[in-house]
């Protein structure tokens, strides 16, 4: 058996005492209710195997558990196997969405996704994201610590060419989320206030112009501003108000027989459904947590490079929870992004348990040679 006692040295003893086990352990909450929701939005599911809601189900559960395994072997990464591996991602999956343009899959109008295996696919951008996170941060820190490298005009080529990729599949919802993250790294790094105030106003006119000449987008601001009555918002916000403070109970909820994205998009639409406001809330306090214990984790933290790259992660976490939960709630328009752990889909877990990861290992305590 092995031990977890402070003077036990081997891998997992010396990771289980440096990695912050309260971020791990809401992780693993989130994991848990992806599980459940696994269960509860799946519309008329048979109990026969051959049921393609059962098959589905089956799927969503097995990379709810290999997305929590991937996690923590991440978790024990040093920060040098961090940079390495985020390196080698940044290939991979750039390769891989510039491949998406050529020979992706066309969903909703948009080519995001890659055919890997019969009956899975990936959307190589959200893998790559976590790597451009690492490896802008390394490029920032970089510049501070030798002031002739270029690093700062490096991030924001390598953003411009992310950007670009990101605009011609199209993928609005990404493009805005780099774009944050960016911005966020910038900031710690000390950006100065004019420069501050231009970033926002770029981002301003982006928005505009992604209003004004992209269909989809055009589309969506639209349908949230005056929604037509049966649509995809009016019927997620039906739900919650269907749920009341404790929720119809597991698979008594009808939203998910009336939303094609139930599963995806629209997944807490079906908790405050059949869970209720309670359920609903302690979710938002779960993500909340996340965020802000990753960000008090920071506060003393001396390594430049950790606090950019580690910011830039948890803020990407932070902003795509919020996104989603909003448009649920018809806050905003709709992105369709997905709920991190808990929407449907292999893809999607498996790169944000990667994401998350990467946060685990930098945010753990580090001592002599790892300093």
């Amino acid at each position: 058996m092995i031990s977890l006692s402070r003077a036990d040295t081997s891998v997992v003893g010396k990771w289980w005492w440096s990695v912050d086990r309260v971020t791990l352990g809401a992780l693993a909450v989130l994991l848990g209710i992806g599980y459940v929701l696994a269960l509860a939005a799946t519309p008329g599911m048979s109990l026969h195997i051959s049921d393609p809601h059962m098959q589905a189900m089956l799927r969503q559960i097995f990379f709810l558990l290999l997305g929590g395994t991937v996690m923590v072997a991440i978790s024990m990464f040093s920060l040098r196997q961090v940079r390495l591996t985020a390196a080698g991602m940044l290939i991979v999956f750039l390769v891989l969405t510039g491949f998406t343009l050529v020979h992706g899959m066309e969903v909703d109008g948009a080519n995001r996704w890659l055919s890997v295996l019969p009956g899975f696919t990936i959307q190589p951008s959200e893998f790559l994201r976590p790597a451009f996170i690492i490896i802008s941060a390394r490029l920032i820190a970089e510049s501070r610590v030798n002031p002739g490298f270029p690093g700062r005009a490096a991030a924001l080529g390598l953003f411009g060419l992310v950007v670009i990729m990101l605009k011609m599949q199209p993928d609005i919802g990404m493009t805005f989320l780099f774009a944050m993250v960016v911005f966020t790294q910038f900031y710690i790094d000390g950006m100065e206030t004019k420069w501050v105030g231009m970033a926002l106003l770029l981002l301003g006119v982006a928005a505009v112009l992604a209003f004004l000449f992209i269909p989809h987008v055009h589309h969506r601001v639209m349908l949230f501003w005056d929604p037509p009555k049966g649509s995809q918002p009016l019927i997620a916000l039906s739900a919650f108000g269907h749920g009341g403070l404790l929720g119809l109970g597991p698979g008594e909820g009808q939203v998910k027989q009336h939303l094609p994205d139930a599963r995806a998009d629209f997944v807490f639409a079906v908790a405050g459904e059949e869970f209720g406001f309670f359920a609903c809330a302690f979710i938002i306090l779960v993500f909340a947590l996340i965020v802000m214990r990753a960000l008090m984790r920071l506060l003393g933290e001396q390594n430049h490079f950790v606090v950019l790259a580690a910011g830039g992660l948890i803020v990407g976490f932070g902003l795509q929870a919020f996104v989603n939960m909003s448009s649920s709630l018809s806050l905003i328009p709709t992105k369709g992004m997905t709920l991190p752990f808990i929407s449907y889909g292999g893809s999607s877990v498996l790169a944000i348990s990667v994401q998350m990861g990467l946060l685990l290992a930098l945010t753990r305590k580090r001592f002599g040679e790892e300093e």
